[in-house]
């Protein structure tokens, strides 16, 4: 945690909790846009032009948020116009760090230790949490925007005339649609998992579960009427979002987070849906069951003996 710039205390996981126990998670702090000539976004300031080689993306495996934005990069054609720093997947006391892991480098740009750093670059009076995804400016060597929501859909349309591919996550005729069924899998879903694992009470914990499962089960039948994808044919960012939450569901959800009414390979059009987005072109890139459970199994409130279990080893 960051109190004006100076880091006050170790990296808990719960970030804040109701009178009622539930977990509470933190609004991002930047919001910035990159757009094709520079002018401001929906939110933030201008001056972040679509330019090849000027971003860099700062993520976590174990983060479905941060994969997300790598999930989009890869759909989008923008893996030669973005770079990409992955962070060691165990949380140490101050939070995410570089390198100490096999595979993994350094801060390739600020010779950072902790992502806490980069927020202090780029505020040195910041206060709050330092997440990821980071989506730094290597021009004016500062973050552009820290909300994986933001950077999917700047991923969509920002680089559209540097390069053009992949599928329109967002159409305008389904925009409506498509944050409505976002917004009922975020609060019941994609951040309640997250709700149950980090409960401090039993009302808090059971009403989450509840919550898990009953969104599944809608989305279990959404699909069992043979459309390959959340809106038929077409895969949108909501198909996004639900990814990165069902590949991390039976490593780590069930077990760590009491997830455990039943796996995701129990649900027959879920575990299909799953493989197809894998099968995509480049997703199975952005996916590492060994950060995924090194991640999880090292948050020493849910376990403290740090033990990784050996199962599932594939994805």
């Amino acid at each position: 945690m960051l109190v004006n710039g100076v880091w006050t205390e170790d990296w808990q996981p719960v970030q804040a909790k109701d009178k009622d126990g539930r977990f509470v998670r933190q609004a991002s702090s930047f919001r910035n846009w990159i757009t094709a000539d520079g002018s401001a976004g929906p939110t933030g300031i201008a001056g972040f032009k679509a330019e090849k080689g000027r971003y860099h993306l700062y993520v976590a495996y174990i983060c479905p948020w941060a994969s997300r934005t790598l999930m989009a990069r890869a759909l989008k054609g923008l893996t030669d116009y973005i770079d990409v720093t992955v962070v060691n997947p165990r949380l140490s006391d101050q939070g995410w760090q570089f390198g100490g892991f096999d595979g993994l480098n350094a801060d390739p740009l600020n010779d950072a230790a902790f992502v806490h750093q980069l927020y202090t670059k780029a505020d040195p009076q910041f206060t709050g949490r330092a997440t990821v995804p980071v989506l730094w400016d290597k021009h004016t060597q500062t973050i552009v925007n820290n909300e994986s929501a933001d950077i999917v859909r700047m991923f969509d349309t920002g680089f559209s005339e540097l390069v053009n591919q992949g599928p329109v996550l967002f159409p305008e005729n389904l925009a409506n649609d498509i944050d409505l069924l976002n917004e009922q899998m975020y609060n019941s879903l994609n951040n309640g998992v997250y709700k149950a694992g980090f409960a401090t009470t039993q009302v808090a914990y059971e009403e989450a579960y509840h919550a898990v499962f009953n969104t599944l089960d809608m989305l279990e039948q959404r699909l069992s009427d043979g459309r390959a994808f959340l809106f038929g044919d077409l895969f949108t960012e909501s198909d996004i979002r639900l990814f990165v939450t069902l590949i991390r569901f039976d490593a780590a959800y069930y077990s760590l987070f009491k997830c455990n009414r039943n796996q995701l390979k129990e649900m027959p059009y879920l575990h299909a849906y799953t493989q197809r987005v894998l099968a995509l072109d480049g997703i199975k890139d952005t996916v590492n069951i060994e950060h995924i459970k090194a991640g999880y199994y090292s948050i020493k409130a849910l376990n403290p003996n740090g033990i990784v279990p050996v199962g599932p080893d594939s994805i």
